[in-house]
């Protein structure tokens, strides 16, 4: 019964029956210490351990030193093999595996060598090790003393070339093997797998004398990578007893080419799912946008684990479906930090910065420790708000966290110090990373262009070029940026052009937005509505709102028309655009054509959005709408204006007086 439920997974159930037993052997003690030592449970294993009397049997303390090896514990392992009143081969192999497990191959050499009974396993364990911390060429010098080398022997040497790329001398030691078994033929069709020479790997495939479901499974799984989906369905339609690793391979290679129908006929196939096979159903169609066939799913499925619950915060954070999302989020019964960063990044993405930093102070005050992705999250809201305060206190816990060299989190603390303003912070930052990449200097030349130093902005342009750092998309966007801000047009004109001409990147819309702002600004607002005419790529409502903000600037009311025109196409129930034109009217005399523009506002519904702004206050952010209901602490702020404004009318009666 103890092993049933050790099958099973049920420790405390076994616990309880073991402690009702009348009487225990050292099969029960074995095996009840083994139950906690798979459950990862040590403390409890040792406790038992120490407590059993009869402690002759290897086998008993073979289970323990197993238990300290899996956690890494050399030390403590070592310490009970010395205790050991009988030792036998297994045991020295399992003290062995401590070593060569953990990367510890000068103490393994050593304790290799001092070893009064080896086998074959003991060679294969220091072979295994050296391969795994990348000493190809000792491993290569331990299998040629091997004194007789076994299938496994063989394997782990040619698993080990493979993984190294060293694909040649991986094929030519299987060529020479004396006697290859299944498991050979696998490690080889694997390692080309792996090195996505299919074809070799189906000829070796097909010259198989027998074949097992991990065979084809490693052929159906590589026909998916190269994107061979047809011939991946037909082995899976060849093979005589499918798996579920089989099926879930094929299920998503359909995925991943986006195609669902043929996934979902897998799926209805697929007698025995398991949670992998569920799981990757439900990503796929919260990755297509399908939330609703995602919903069906997760609510036939029946045992759920971490991932399924975030895979459908994710699936409807990218739909724009929060209210969904946090509804999902508060049924789960247990959470994990990526559930948190599902949340917050969810948040993020559909641009509210308030809910997710709200989320991260919750996270926090829940006993949750945040990650690299959580703090990139967060700072990124405080950017987005420019709230300074609560940035600078979150760049308090990524010191006290260690992830202050992240490459992920130090981008986010230069953009989140520009946006505040705070640009020599940003400077600094960017100068402490240990390693920085394109993303790096693109959120520092941003942050110049945002705070007005055009010139540093282009300047850093030229560093990141001389350095060796290939510029992409977001840096011409930053540099044409603050060109545009100081009015260098000539200098713009020059980068985009080499944008295209010696970078070889096509030009987006928001490209073409920066040229038409930075022309619209020089006052030379022909030359950029010439520019928008002769766009290549399809127009967005950016573009012509730089043309607009251009033509209001110099007065241009004959484009501004056209412009309008189009941002009403784009954006018909945004009041802006409307009021812009409309005071241009109006500046011009046009008092017919202002009461047309209030007649189309109101055919068109367009409505103001409400007023919203915010303040920090002791490392707290307050916000503000302006159709906000009357909550206690609002009215209490309006009672506080009301106040400070009648105080500031009396001085300016007192001074009238006094004048």
């Amino acid at each position: 019964m103890i092993s049933g439920f050790l099958h099973h997974d049920k420790v405390g159930e076994a616990y309880r029956l073991f402690v009702k037993m009348p009487k225990r052997d050292k099969f029960s003690w074995t095996l009840m210490i083994t139950c906690f030592i798979r459950k990862g449970e040590l403390e409890k294993a040792r406790e038992l351990f120490d407590l059993f009397s009869h402690k002759g049997d290897a086998a008993f303390w073979n289970a323990m030193i197993g238990g300290y090896a899996k956690k890494g514990k050399v030390v403590e392992a070592k310490r009970l093999f010395d205790e050991m009143p009988v030792r036998n081969v297994v045991s020295w192999n399992l003290m062995l595996s401590c070593y060569t497990r953990n990367g510890e191959m000068r103490l393994g050499m050593e304790f290799f060598k001092g070893m009064a009974i080896r086998d074959v396993v003991s060679w294969n364990l220091m072979v295994d090790g050296f391969i795994e911390v990348g000493d190809l060429t000792s491993a290569w010098e331990f299998f040629e003393k091997i004194p007789y080398p076994n299938v496994v022997s063989w394997v782990t040497m040619l698993s080990g070339l493979a993984k190294r790329g060293n694909i040649s001398e991986a094929r030519r030691l299987f060529d020479q093997m004396p006697s290859k078994n299944v498991v050979s033929w696998n490690a080889m069709i694997g390692a080309y797998v792996k090195d996505y020479q299919i074809e070799e790997a189906a000829r070796l495939f097909r010259e198989m004398p027998k074949r097992d479901p991990v065979s084809w499974t490693t052929m159906i799984d590589g026909y998916v990578h190269v994107g061979q989906l047809d011939k991946a369905r037909k082995l899976l339609d060849q093979m005589p007893y499918k798996n579920i690793a089989a099926q879930t391979a094929m299920l998503s290679g359909y995925i991943k080419n986006k195609r669902m129908d043929e996934a979902c006929q897998v799926f209805n196939e697929t007698a025995a799912r398991d949670i992998v096979c569920w799981n990757t159903m439900i990503a796929g169609y919260a990755h297509m946008g399908r939330m609703d066939k995602a919903l069906n799913l997760f609510k036939e499925m029946e045992n759920k684990d971490l991932v399924t619950w975030n895979t459908m915060i994710i699936g409807y954070a990218q739909t724009g479906e929060m209210d969904k999302a946090v509804k999902i989020f508060e049924e789960m019964k247990t959470r994990n930090v990526v559930s948190w960063n599902s949340l917050i990044t969810g948040f993020l993405q559909n641009g509210l910065s308030l809910d997710a930093l709200n989320s991260f102070k919750l996270m926090a005050n829940e006993g949750y420790i945040p990650d690299h992705s959580s703090f990139a999250c967060g700072l990124s809201a405080c950017a987005n708000l420019a709230a300074l305060q609560v940035g600078k206190l979150m760049h308090n816990m990524v010191l006290k966290s260690g992830y202050v060299n992240d490459l992920f989190v130090g981008n986010a603390l230069i953009t989140m110090y520009a946006k505040c303003g705070r640009v020599l912070y940003a400077q600094l930052i960017f100068k402490d990373l240990e390693k920085v990449d394109v993303i790096s200097w693109n959120s520092l030349i941003t942050g110049y262009a945002l705070n007005g130093h055009g010139k540093e902005a282009i300047q850093l342009f030229y560093r990141m070029v001389l350095k060796g750092v290939l510029p992409d998309h977001v840096t011409f966007i930053g540099v044409l940026s603050g060109c545009s801000h100081i009015g260098l047009v000539d200098q713009g004109l020059k980068l985009f052009k080499n944008m295209t001409e010696f970078y070889f990147i096509e030009p987006l819309v928001e490209h073409y937005a920066c040229i038409v702002d930075m022309l619209g600004r020089a006052g030379m607002i022909c030359e950029a509505f010439e520019v928008v005419k002769g766009l290549k790529v399809r127009e967005n409502a950016g573009i012509w709102g730089a043309l607009l903000a251009a033509c209001k600037t110099h007065g241009n009311l004959k484009l501004a028309k056209i412009a309008a025109k189009k941002l009403m196409e784009y954006e018909p129930h945004k009041t802006s655009n409307f009021v812009l034109l409309s005071n241009m009217q109006a500046e011009a005399g046009s008092w017919d054509e202002v009461e047309n523009m209030r007649l189309l506002m109101k055919e068109t519904e367009a409505e103001k959005l409400p007023g919203c702004s915010w303040i920090e206050v002791r490392n707290r952010l307050h916000c503000f709408l302006s159709n906000m209901p009357m909550q206690p602490e609002t009215e209490e702020v309006y009672s506080r204006l009301k106040v400070l404004t009648s105080q500031i009318r009396n001085l300016d009666w007192i001074s009238d007086l006094t004048l």
